[in-house]
């Protein structure tokens, strides 16, 4: 059975720098990274089919995510396994203007895979693709394999959800923001963040932003960071007010937001009930270290929502 979820992206082994020992010696605590597989992994922790669609190597880390993913219930019968190329990794570290990324992905597996290796007729079966800027990024050959998988969806009446996830020091802004609207453009959820979309329109009022957006694509959700979210279809809009957490590491929020988003929409809840439970389990993932291991479980988030 194909999944109802299906995300398409790059996975990444982390290294995220912790406090320094008592010797002050810098401590890097592993873990697993890549905004669509934290994605995937955040919809599969709250409930919903979820399958991958990506590339890795034939490495440690490959297969570490492979157990990984078996763990978290994720399917990942459609990430091809590259012996010539590597699983990418990445270094988190922090300071007191927040987290920040060093990046070794050039030329890794997931950056080989183009649109000839997508799983169409699996595309074709979910209810839901989800994909990212990072995405389309990492090479010209994901850029077309996105865009491909865009048109597969569409042409079997799939939903298409984009989270613009920018990243400048893969690509230059005016081919950043070319493509990543012309994606959004055949989406029907976007799913961009208000710095990401200040750096990609030049606005930062988060209305602005939302009328810019819904020009593209009829439902979108602007992820506003400790600001909470503002929600909007052409009929309506909502403001969810951020939760206050005990916020330790903002690695992977997006995505978790983005993941239980999609979760609570395939579990039929409208958009607006979809992004308030979103935007608690996003904060409940600032709360430990790394990309993944924080991702809250429906348990906890409900008990933030005091449902």
């Amino acid at each position: 059975m194909t999944p109802e979820l299906l995300c398409l992206g790059e996975p990444m082994l982390e290294l995220n720098r912790q406090p320094p020992d008592a010797e002050g010696r810098a401590l890097y605590l592993e873990g697993f990274g890549g905004d669509s597989s934290n994605a995937a992994i955040a919809a599969a922790r709250q409930g919903a089919s979820v399958g991958y669609i990506s590339a890795i190597g034939e490495d440690p880390a490959g297969r570490a995510f492979r157990a990984l993913w078996s763990e978290e219930g994720v399917d990942h019968r459609f990430v091809r396994t590259d012996p010539a190329a590597p699983t990418g990794l990445y270094l988190v570290t922090h300071d007191a203007s927040g987290h920040h990324f060093a990046f070794f992905r050039s030329g890794s597996a997931a950056s080989r895979m183009g649109p000839e290796e997508l799983p169409a007729e699996a595309i074709a079966s979910a209810r839901i693709l989800h994909l990212s800027g990072i995405s389309q990024a990492i090479s010209n050959a994901a850029c077309d394999a996105g865009f491909r998988a865009i048109e597969l969806a569409r042409a079997a009446g799939v939903r298409v959800s984009y989270d613009t996830n920018l990243r400048l020091r893969l690509w230059p802004a005016a081919r950043a923001a070319a493509v990543i609207h012309a994606a959004i453009a055949q989406a029907d959820i976007a799913l961009p963040s208000l710095e990401d979309a200040t750096a990609l329109t030049g606005l930062s009022e988060p209305d602005a932003v939302v009328d810019f957006y819904l020009r593209l694509c009829p439902l979108v959700v602007l992820k506003c960071g400790a600001a909470g979210a503002l929600v909007a279809t052409r009929e309506a809009r909502h403001r969810i007010t951020a939760h206050r957490v005990r916020s330790l590491d903002a690695t992977g929020a997006g995505d978790t937001f983005c993941g239980a988003f999609l979760a609570r929409t395939l579990a039929g809840d409208d958009p607006f009930t979809a992004a308030r439970y979103a935007n608690a389990a996003a904060a409940l993932a600032t709360t430990g270290y790394g990309a993944v291991a924080p991702i809250p479980r429906p348990d906890a988030v409900r008990a933030l929502l005091g449902a």
